[in-house]
């Protein structure tokens, strides 16, 4: 799936914690950008409320985010600048288990993925 409008493409945002299911939030935001789908972004420098990072973010481009848990700290960290994803995925709500020292499963990463871009093929003819 690819933009092919004139508009740019939205922002990803993605989890990148130590867990199995943090690690894949940020697999997923990689392959979105990697695809052409969404252009991933920093998330770390806008909870840092590192002045460029949060000028992109205020861009006023759709934003995607991924989070692996319910702590939703992507999400959290948007907020704090006032700033709300228009597209919210936490992987725990696709089955993904959050575990600890272990990597997650690449298998269930690119099933996970397939769903994604399902989800997202509607907004991209809006984007």
């Amino acid at each position: 799936m690819t933009n092919n409008t004139t508009e740019p493409k939205p922002l990803v945002y993605s989890c990148s914690g130590c867990s199995s299911a943090a690690q894949m939030a940020n697999y997923l935001a990689i392959q979105m950008d990697r695809k052409g789908i969404a252009e991933m972004s920093c998330i770390a420098g806008v909870g840092g409320n590192v002045k460029k990072l949060v000028k992109t973010a205020q861009s006023g481009r759709k934003i995607i985010v991924i989070d692996g848990c319910p702590l939703a700290c992507s999400k959290a960290c948007l907020n704090n600048h006032n700033l709300s994803p228009d597209l919210h995925f936490e992987l725990t709500k696709f089955g993904v288990s959050k575990k600890q020292h272990e990597d997650f499963d690449m298998a269930q990463a690119a099933l996970v993925m397939q769903e994604l871009e399902n989800q997202l093929q509607p907004v991209s003819n809006n984007v």
